[in-house]
């Protein structure tokens, strides 16, 4: 998916709002979840945003989403941001891991086709991909009621 930095896109600074970049990472990942689960999928988290290097007004943003791993209805969706000057070059800014989980048509979790990792950097990420849900799954709070 690519961008352009509008005004309305950025702060006093010159440089892209956090959020924008934010709702550009959810609609590339959005984008390749449906792809992959072969219609709808909802967003149920974001588990990091990395901003490493500011985006400013008038950059081309390339975001590239891909699903590093699947398990029954969920998926990890990994999005890399980069920030192209007018002289071309691009440098590495932001990059953010989302779970996304696939819906049917009455709002229920559905499952989704396994994924096989191929290349060396897809099975780097499938791999990682299994120790962040680890992780995740660790750091979730009990559901209850709340006190008050």
């Amino acid at each position: 998916m690519t961008q352009l930095v509008l005004p309305s896109d950025a702060n006093a600074l010159g440089t892209a709002f956090g959020g924008r970049i934010m709702q550009w990472i959810d609609v590339a990942a959005a984008v390749a979840s449906r792809r992959h689960a072969g219609g709808v999928a909802v967003t149920a988290s974001i588990d990091s945003v990395h901003f490493d290097q500011p985006v400013h007004l008038g950059d081309i943003v390339v975001l590239r989403a891909s699903v590093n791993r699947a398990w029954r209805s969920s998926m990890e969706v990994g999005v890399r941001v980069e920030s192209e000057s007018d002289g071309g070059q691009r440098r590495h800014a932001v990059r953010a891991y989302l779970t996304f989980v696939a819906i049917d048509a009455q709002g229920r979790p559905r499952a989704v086709p396994t994924l096989v990792p191929e290349t060396e950097a897809e099975q780097r990420r499938f791999a990682e991909a299994e120790l962040r849900r680890v992780a995740r799954l660790s750091a979730r709070r009990p559901r209850g009621p709340v006190a008050g």
